[in-house]
């Protein structure tokens, strides 16, 4: 690994609280920087990984988010069905 893109590139753990808007910023940022070509194969390989993680991170955000959603529209669906009107 160079330690120009280390100092730069946050350690991957550091997602632990990350959320869903400054991951998703830091991928596109992330694939541009892929795309555009310029950096090394090291640091290709580094942002690729970088870039896994994200993503992964992101799509586990998406489905917590999801899933709160369902919980909650499933609960108000319970209450309406509990409390006549």
């Amino acid at each position: 690994m160079t330690t120009a893109l280390n100092s730069a590139t946050p350690n991957p753990l550091s997602l632990v609280g990350v959320s869903y808007e400054r991951a998703r910023d830091e991928l596109v940022d992330t694939v541009r920087k892929l795309e555009s070509g310029t950096a090394s194969l090291a640091e290709s390989m580094e942002l690729w990984q970088r870039g896994e993680l994200l993503a992964k991170h992101c799509q586990q955000l998406l489905a917590d988010a999801r899933q709160t959603v369902a919980q909650a529209t499933a609960e108000a669906d319970a209450d309406d069905v509990e409390q006549p009107g």
